[in-house]
């Protein structure tokens, strides 16, 4: 760096400089910024070896003053924190996580994956040095084995020191990451699933090395070699594994953008770019691939006025838009932000079985010793520690859980809180809000009828050229005009509006108010709770339009998939009894509610919840806060950067409520597969743990036998989660107790 200053002809600046240089940090500066004005980030965490090492992780944040969330996730190997500016700074809580032993990065895809290169070579060369050194080893063995120990002393002598030679830089190379987690556990007072493997391993090569110098006993390098080349195997991997689970939330997790925009500027998207910012379109027309964001694959038409969101495609013409949301602000980001937070999150019978996992491991360390009493060899010991090592018992979920977000994610629903899937799977009651929810909260026309002279299509131009101005949303169920112009146009709030028309007098509106201009008649009510908006002229009355709120895409198919399974469905609405009672019955739900406050809806899923239900709450998230966070799972569904804020469990992204369905058989079959997981994982501790004991399996078998348990465990949660057979629950799968529903 100085010989580059001299050679640009910039060596004054040590001459003129009045103050020492500033001491160089281990991440960018930028983050001390970020953790000031938001206390939330995402961390990048080397050195991560299993999943014993998440919980040292989060015990150490835990610990820290100020850090109110820690969650650390296996599966990405990313931590997501959240602190108290004023008590801490990201500088303390990456050094609380260096201070245990591991390295900690704000997040950022190119560290990303410079970090997980890293780590893949030195894996494959420890690997690599493994294998080479336990081939050898194994034929100098050889000759001992084949010969029934016919070896003269000299040449058995020879072998041995060989093998020793051969085994020192598997020791010392290999078995690194053993070691060194392991003491690090020790270090906190802790044992960890490093630990029984690192005391394997060092007792049995300190016994052969001391047999080699001494010339008196048994040696066992072929079998160190050996266990540590299964086991390194069998991290590799988990580890490819668990990078394949990550790059399927990799794409939302990536910046938008490389460029860095301000809010209010004006830029343009070439067709085929993506959308780098979060705005507003104000020239041109196109559409938009929008998939990333919603899981919706058709093109979304886009034109002046329309949002475009960051991250999204600009699929035909150039558009031209300004900036809203950019940055960390943009609706990508936050997706991105909740995304990780739910990977991070564990359901309750998971985190059961990381408990059972943590004490486990003392178990077979106590087993293990008492083993090596009773039968006076160190091996039998080793075979105890290595066997029943509760590795796939840690491995049971993490990968599971990971692929079970990215899948939710293609389906349009983002997993905000992964403990929810307990939820989903047990559900038994689901209770609907009405509008923005079965309902878009927008107006459609469902009928016309004509009282003048003029037609349906004149009627309809007229109308919706006297609303084109007004953002009311009944103003919405009326398409833009043509090329009508409107002259002297005023509005009547709560009455409608009224304005000339080729200097004819109109009114659109209530049937008071157009009644002043046309005079005095007569109607009949609407059918159902419709709302009636009338069109009159100085000469009569022209037509009357009937609205009604428009049914959400997929409304009626929950509903119907919900009942099918068993769920009674509920709905609770602020709304009219009436327009409650119109949109009960055209979806099929038998159980409603209306004019309820947010404490109606609350105290309406607490009675549920008394009388022994499992309830999932499916809101707008605009004002049904308190009983999403009531229920025992929740779904929010909204638009934009501020519904994806929202402490919801899960997110609908798009605008139909098919993600909703696909949610629940998502829970039932990642829960499946995590009891499958669970089960085999407890299932082989139980079993061969006495086996190991009786001296009945030696290490290289004990460590074949943990790398094929492991295996097993992460194949089956690399299986499908998008196949599974139509099923149905019988009615005495759920709690016999009928709640009151008055």
């Amino acid at each position: 760096m100085a010989q580059a200053i001299v050679a640009g002809g910039f060596e004054a600046y040590y001459a003129t400089r009045t103050q020492p240089a500033v001491p160089p940090t281990d991440f960018p500066s930028a983050t001390e910024d970020f953790s000031e004005n938001r206390g939330e980030a995402h961390l990048i965490l080397e050195g991560v070896r299993c999943a014993a090492c998440l919980w040292l992780i989060e015990q150490a944040l835990a610990r820290l003053p100020g850090v109110t969330r820690a969650e650390v996730n296996y599966a990405t190997q990313r931590a997501h924190v959240a602190w108290d500016p004023a008590r801490a700074s990201l500088r303390r809580i990456v050094e609380a996580i260096r201070e245990v032993g591991y390295l900690a990065w704000p997040y950022d895809p190119r560290r990303q994956e410079a970090v997980e290169r890293r780590e893949s070579r030195a894996a494959l060369w420890r690997l690599f040095v493994a294998g080479f050194a336990a081939m050898q080893v194994m034929m100098y063995s050889l000759p001992a084995y084949l010969d029934g120990g016919g070896l003269s002393p000299q040449a058995e002598a020879l072998m041995r020191w060989a093998s020793l030679l051969l085994t020192l830089p598997v020791m010392v190379f290999s078995c690194a990451p053993f070691f060194s987690g392991a003491l690090q556990d020790l270090r906190q007072g802790r044992i960890g699933l490093d630990v029984p493997i690192a005391l394997g391993l060092a007792f049995g090569f300190l016994a052969s090395a001391w047999a080699t110098v001494s010339g008196a006993g048994e040696v066992y390098f072929d079998s160190i070699s050996m266990l540590v080349f299964l086991l390194l195997g069998a991290r590799y991997a988990e580890a490819a594994a668990r990078r394949r689970a990550r790059r399927q939330l990799d794409p939302l997790l990536r910046p938008v953008s490389e460029k860095v925009f301000s809010v209010n500027d004006v830029i343009r998207v070439a067709p085929g770019e993506r959308v780098p910012a979060d705005g507003v379109v104000i020239d041109g027309a196109s559409s938009a691939d929008e998939s990333l964001l919603t899981g919706e694959s058709r093109p979304v038409p886009k034109r002046a006025g329309d949002e475009l969101a960051g991250g999204s495609v600009n699929l035909e013409q150039p558009l031209a838009m300004r900036v809203t949301r950019a940055g960390a602000d943009t609706r990508a980001a936050a997706l991105a932000r909740l995304a990780e937070r739910g990977a991070a999150s564990r359901p309750k019978l998971v985190a059961a079985a990381d408990r059972v996992a943590r004490h486990l491991t003392w178990v077979i360390v106590a087993t293990a010793l008492a083993a090596a009493a009773w039968w006076g060899n160190l091996w039998v010991a080793v075979a105890v520690l290595v066997a029943a090592c509760p590795c796939a018992l840690a491995l049971a979920s993490p990968v599971l859980l990971t692929r079970a977000g990215a899948a939710a994610l293609g389906r349009g629903a983002l997993l905000a809180n992964a403990r929810a899937l307990d939820a989903f799977e047990g559900a038994t009651d689901v209770v609907l809000d009405k509008t923005g929810t079965l309902t878009t909260g927008r107006m459609v026309l469902a009928r016309i009828e004509l009282l003048g002279e003029l037609d349906r299509e004149a009627c309809l131009e007229i109308a919706g050229a006297l609303e084109a101005a007004s953002r009311h949303p009944i103003a919405l169920a009326f398409s833009p005009p043509g090329k009508i112009v409107v002259e002297r146009q005023r509005h009547f709030p709560g009455k409608g509006i009224d304005a000339s028309l080729d200097g004819k007098r109109f009114r659109v509106g209530s049937e008071q108010f157009c009644r002043e201009l046309a005079g005095a008649r007569s109607f009949p009510a609407a059918a159902g709770p419709r709302t009636r908006v009338f069109l009159a002229d100085e000469g009569g009355w022209l037509a009357r339009f009937e609205l009604e709120d428009e049914l959400r895409p997929g409304a009626a198919e929950l509903v119907a998939f919900l009942k099918e399974r068993g769920i009674a469905v509920h709905l609770a609405s602020g709304d009219a009894l009436g327009a409650v009672v119109a949109v009960a019955g055209r979806v099929g739900i038998g159980r409603f509610a209306g004019g309820m406050t947010p404490q109606d809806k609350f105290d309406y899923v607490e009675r549920l919840q008394r009388a022994g239900r499992i309830v999932v709450m499916v809101g707008d998230g605009l004002n049904d806060a308190p009983v999403l966070a009531r229920a025992d799972a929740s779904v929010a569904l909204a638009g934009g950067a501020d519904a994806a804020q929202l402490r919801a469990d899960v997110i609908v992204l798009g605008n139909s409520l098919n993600p909703v369905a696909g949610t629940f058989e998502l829970a039932r079959r990642a829960m499946r597969l995590v009891r499958q997981n669970l089960g085999w994982a407890l299932a082989y501790n139980a079993a061969v743990l006495p086996l190991a004991a009786a001296g009945w399996i030696g290490p290289w078998e004990a460590a074949l036998g943990m790398g094929a348990s492991s295996l097993a465990v992460l194949l089956n949660a690399l299986r499908p989660l998008d196949r599974d057979p139509k099923w149905k629950a019988s009615p005495s799968s759920y709690p016999s107790r009928s709640p009151s529903y008055s």
